[in-house]
């Protein structure tokens, strides 16, 4: 499996079909969750193996390998620190894509978030034919509203939350929509 992009200190490549266990160990950790779930798994054993993972694949295949959900790893030890997505909704146009990532949290406060986010950014406006790269995250998410701002990201609007992360801390309060734009990141 060849890889994706790398930076400094990550690699991201896409997923296998042996890859399950990674995304259901980092889904079962209730710190990574508590902005998505209220700190619950979000989906079962079997629906990750089943659907999840299918579905990955078939994103890979749909976008040509260009977009979809990457696997990251330290360069240094070899360690999966979660994942970083780079990819548009299903039928948006392909030029407008969504920046996300989720990472163990031993992988927390290091920079990986910045410095993954940072070389998906490069990737997508050199290579991809990217015009904009947005993402969205609850208010209370301070530390990813702080990786969006670093990478250059911007706040554009006010989102409600989903209706299915109504229990979740903080729904009340809604979330950002950040973006960046190809002039504005070439400006930066």
């Amino acid at each position: 499996m060849s890889d994706y992009v790398e930076s400094d200190r990550l690699v991201l490549r896409q997923f296998t079909s042996d890859d399950a266990d990674l995304l259901i160990e980092l889904d079962s950790d209730p710190a990574v969750m508590r902005y998505l779930t209220g700190g619950e798994p979000s989906l079962s054993d079997d629906v990750v193996r089943d659907e999840v993972i299918p579905s990955l694949l078939a994103a890979y295949e749909r976008w040509n390998g260009r977009f979809g959900l990457f696997a990251a790893y330290e360069k240094e030890t070899g360690a999966f620190i979660g994942w970083f997505c780079l990819r548009p909704e299903r039928t948006g146009p392909l030029d407008e894509v969504e920046l996300g990532y989720r990472l163990r949290r031993d992988g927390w406060g290091k920079g990986y978030a910045t410095e993954g986010s940072q070389a998906l950014l490069d990737k997508g406006f050199t290579e991809l034919g990217v015009s904009t790269v947005w993402g969205e995250t609850m208010a209370l998410n301070v530390s990813s509203q702080r990786v969006m701002q670093k990478v250059g990201m911007s706040v554009v609007a006010a989102v409600p939350t989903p209706d299915d992360m109504q229990g979740v801390e903080g729904a009340e309060r809604g979330g950002f929509r950040f973006e960046i734009t190809r002039e504005q990141w070439e400006r930066r």
